[in-house]
């Protein structure tokens, strides 16, 4: 199993319309083959820094969501929420 963790920089007076746009798109985003749970974290102190969480049955699952329409059409409405750049790890989870 792969852990996706994808840390994002968002306008922090975007911050609620990004969190709307994130669970009305979340059930795109689980559904697609191999992908088995997607969450979005807020970090504590701040408004603005923002986690999704995601769990893969494989890495070439990650790898066709990454590279799919229903992918490129949220990334790219996610982008315009950004005031930083993303950053991205892949993770393989090594104990329960």
């Amino acid at each position: 199993m792969l852990v996706r963790i994808v840390k994002l920089h968002i306008d922090e007076k975007k911050s609620k319309e990004f969190e709307a746009f994130f669970n009305q798109n979340k059930s795109k985003i689980i559904s697609f083959k191999g992908c088995l749970h997607v969450e979005l974290l807020r970090e504590n102190e701040t408004n603005s820094i923002y986690f999704t969480y995601s769990h893969w049955k494989h890495n070439s699952n990650l790898g066709n969501y990454r590279t799919s329409k229903v992918f490129g059409d949220i990334w790219e409405k996610t982008k315009t929420y950004f005031n930083g750049k993303p950053e991205a790890w892949s993770l393989t989870k090594m104990s329960q």
